[in-house]
């Protein structure tokens, strides 16, 4: 499998915004969910949010409406817009594709992970 590129970190300050942007192949793009996820120095790999191939979008209760998943099917692109940022934001933030989202409520879901991982792209959030 050809693994998905992401881009669009850097540094900025407290209350910016970014886009990450992540590339993946076509035939995994179309036909799976996608998700991104974050990993701070120290910490476990954590879910962020996840989007469905119908574009159904589900987050992880701590995004408090400050992130926005997306996705441009005809560019084989996902995106995360990040509003509002705090330095807890600070992380390398990775997407996923190929995997599935297992189940979900209005408040909870559970995202499967395939092995498709990118290369991380890092967000420092400080003054």
């Amino acid at each position: 499998q050809v693994q998905p590129v992401e881009s669009g970190g850097g540094l900025v300050q407290p209350g910016d915004s970014l886009r990450l942007s992540c590339v993946a192949s076509g035939s995994i793009f179309s036909s799976n969910a996608m998700a991104w996820y974050r990993q701070a120095p120290g910490n476990q790999r954590e879910l962020v949010a996840a989007i469905s191939t119908g574009s159904t979008t589900h987050y992880t209760a701590w995004v408090e409406g400050r992130f926005t998943i997306s996705r441009e099917n005809a560019k084989n692109t996902m995106y995360l817009q990040m509003n509002d940022l705090k330095p807890e934001d600070t992380a390398v933030y990775y997407c996923n594709t190929g995997g599935s989202v297992t189940w979900y409520t209005a408040t909870s879901f559970h995202y499967s992970p395939s092995e498709n991982w990118g290369q991380g792209t890092q967000v420092t959030v400080s003054s």
